[in-house]
């Protein structure tokens, strides 16, 4: 089976763990802050907090902007459920901002729209969460600018998106937002097993973020509400939680993110391969906006289901009967069970649903060989011919 996503671990990679493991420090040591910096260095962030999950740094994201009971919370529906879990747990009230056709992004036009109304029934979110889907950055200078008409705090959350640029910076240097979250899960374009960081360029919002990873303690004198007993002296100043990341996944990232731009760079020249192999099938593949360099984390296409003359399950049953493990990115979260309880229906975001009845994510990884892009396509092919490959 060829997998959708996969990762690229180096001997290199395993040295660095290896030499965590002989060290004397398996978690809270040297590592940790070795690989905030590389993250620093390539995002062009001041300030970083490595967590032990994407959905850890989304969480403490939330609470380190403040957000609770009574808060608004807006982000897209086509993303993974725990852009908008990271809001409900801090007690706020979820809703979405339906995408742009053709990034699937959140879309201004709608974000537009829906904030004019919001005012008008004194309903404004506290905190946006625009998704960079697929690796590709939202429009973040806009989305910027509508935040400082209406005043709220911005989280881009960009799990898919390390390495990529927008408008001659990076994804993650928080040019236009007050923190940027980014996952390093195994799929992602580097990994360090699970994790995710926080880049900020808010020295205050660093400090509450680190706080918040380990307990909600400080050590700082200057942090303490009273004065320090001596050098083993703590305080816990607020409620935190235990989502700190362990010297042996730091280490791997670290060792990974040297790779990070030719991890980048490959998957751009499979994804050109792949426009060129599809060009004469009936499906949409995935538009660049030429303000960004999408990070490509994904490759998803759009199946003309109105030429193809079958559904999007059967594509997918025989694309994965083929040896070919595509997947489905993303079903909108406002679908799920549990946000249907909490009012959401059928139809409320119709670009976020029509994309999400056609869409099918390809393989796509830096190890995928062009020998196995053309199985991809071939299998692809004939499923939607009618006419097998040999």
């Amino acid at each position: 089976m060829i997998p959708y996503g996969r990762q690229d671990i180096s001997q290199e990679d395993i040295d660095a763990v290896v030499a965590v493991l002989k060290s004397d420090f398996l978690t809270q040591g040297p590592a940790v802050p070795a690989f905030e910096r590389s993250v620093m260095a390539a995002t062009h962030a001041p300030f970083a907090v490595a967590v032990s999950s994407a959905t850890a740094a989304l969480h403490i994201a939330c609470l380190a902007l403040d957000l609770g009971a009574g808060d608004m919370f807006w982000t897209s529906p086509n993303t993974f459920i725990a852009s908008s879990n990271a809001a409900l747990y801090c007690g706020a009230t979820v809703d979405f901002v339906d995408i742009n056709p053709r990034t699937y992004c959140m879309s201004v036009d709608a974000l537009t729209v829906k904030l004019a109304a919001a005012e008008k029934v004194g309903r404004l979110p506290q905190v946006v969460m625009p998704v960079h889907f697929g690796g590709q950055s939202c429009d973040m200078q806009a989305i910027h600018a509508l935040g400082q008409r209406y005043k709220f705090r911005i989280i881009e959350d960009a799990s898919h998106a390390i390495g990529a640029t927008y408008r001659d910076g990076m994804v993650g240097d928080c040019r236009f937002s007050d923190i940027c979250v980014f996952s390093f899960h195994p799929v992602k374009i580097v990994t360090t097993a699970e994790g995710g960081i926080c880049t900020t360029r808010d020295g205050e919002l660093a400090t509450r973020l680190a706080e918040l990873r380990s307990h909600g303690m400080t050590r700082d004198p200057a942090r303490m509400e009273w004065e320090s007993e001596g050098p083993w002296y703590y305080q816990q100043i607020v409620l935190g939680l235990n989502y700190r990341i362990t010297d042996m996944q730091a280490a791997l990232g670290t060792s990974q993110m040297k790779r990070l731009q030719p991890f980048i760079a490959e998957r751009h020249r499979l994804a050109k391969r792949y426009d060129a192999l599809l060009a004469d099938l009936p499906v949409i593949t995935p538009w660049q906006h030429p303000d960004s360099h999408s990070a490509l984390h994904l490759y998803p296409i759009r199946l003309r289901l109105d030429r193809i003359g079958t559904t999007r399950r059967a594509v997918f049953d025989a694309m994965r009967a083929g040896g070919v493990g595509v997947n489905v990115h993303y079903i909108p979260v406002h679908l799920q069970p549990f946000y249907r309880k909490l009012g959401f229906v059928p139809g409320q975001f119709p670009e976020a649903e029509a994309y999400y009845s056609e869409a099918l994510t390809l393989p796509l990884y830096a190890t995928l060989t062009d020998g196995q892009q053309d199985e991809v396509v071939a299998v692809l092919k004939g499923t939607l011919t009618g006419k097998p490959a040999k």
